[in-house]
């Protein structure tokens, strides 16, 4: 078997008194598209960022390609590329003269010309980069990451910030790479972006790895439950809930209870029968097959945006 791309072994990433990271460990296999899926501040930004040699870990060990970033930064960025949290340049730099500039900074490189092309950006060559759009100056971050015809492309909330077209403009990039078999480590907490484009994802939280699989094997840790949530005119406790026929685990989140449900039809004729019973009443309903949110829901008892 092929060595992993990237290793992470028992990260650790300290500042001052956050400790940021706590002995994350994972592996991450040529053509593989690994997603690190969390809310803000779980510690995701910090493991790429070490990947990336950006930041010095404080314990642990990562490799990148057989390199370590920290002892082989010159050739750890000929064979990586990135998209940070927040990309920005000058405001009167043109977009040819933006993509020449990065390109300049290796011996290995793509045709400039090609990627603005690519990128659809071929007619905002001349275009100063505060004339362009958030999506657009999305886009020429990753024609940027791409110049030195990376291994491995770093990702960090590709598409954070942009309205839904515009993302889904991204995600289209992203899964013409993802057939080219390029490597790709990305961040979000978007869960329809995880479910979407990642071969496996780790969830993160606090921290800390609370789970790893494929998006399919995240969502069976539900046992291949149903998910019913419900609003309620007045509040119940989840203990009762909980134990109505059918009903594998009850939570209350954001006001309303999520139910997951071996068997879904007698759950909800227990549901009504214990309103009912309770005067209380059904304010919706909606029933859907578990959700990466809702392995999260599970393991940290809050939702992903908390």
């Amino acid at each position: 078997m092929p060595e992993p791309v990237l290793k992470v072994e028992n990260l650790e990433k300290q500042y001052e008194d956050v400790h940021a990271v706590r002995g994350v460990s994972f592996c991450v296999e040529e053509g593989e598209v690994f997603g690190l899926l969390g809310p803000n501040g779980a510690g995701k930004t910090s493991t790429i960022e070490v990947l990336e040699g950006l930041r010095v870990p404080d314990g642990g060990r990562v490799s990148v390609c057989g390199l370590d970033p920290q002892k082989n930064p010159t050739e750890l960025k000929s064979v990586i590329g990135a998209t940070l949290q927040a990309t920005s340049l000058p405001d009167k730099l043109r977009v040819g003269e933006a993509i020449r500039l990065f390109a300049g900074f290796y011996k290995k490189r793509r045709n400039t010309d090609t990627l603005l092309k690519r990128f659809g950006l071929e007619e905002k060559r001349g275009s100063f980069y505060s004339q362009l759009s958030g999506g657009q100056k999305q886009r020429l971050a990753l024609a940027m990451a791409l110049v030195n015809d990376p291994r491995v492309l770093f990702l960090d909330e590709p598409t954070a910030g942009l309205d839904p077209q515009v993302r889904r403009e991204i995600y289209a990039v992203i899964e013409e790479l993802k057939a080219e078999k390029k490597t790709i480590v990305l961040t979000t907490h978007y869960i329809e972006e995880a479910e979407r484009l990642c071969d496996r994802v780790a969830i993160i939280d606090h921290g800390k790895l609370i789970a790893e699989g494929t998006p399919r094997e995240l969502k069976q840790r539900s046992g291949n439950t149903t998910r019913v949530e419900v609003r309620l005119s007045k509040p119940v406790s989840n203990g009762a809930l909980k134990d109505l026929d059918g009903v594998s685990d009850a939570r209350e989140v954001d006001g309303a209870y999520v139910l997951h449900c071996q068997r879904t039809a007698p759950a909800i004729v227990a549901l009504v029968k214990h309103l009912e019973a309770e005067e209380n009443e059904l304010v919706s309903l909606e029933i859907a097959t578990p959700t990466l949110e809702d392995v999260f829901i599970e393991l940290t008892g809050r939702r992903l945006r908390d």
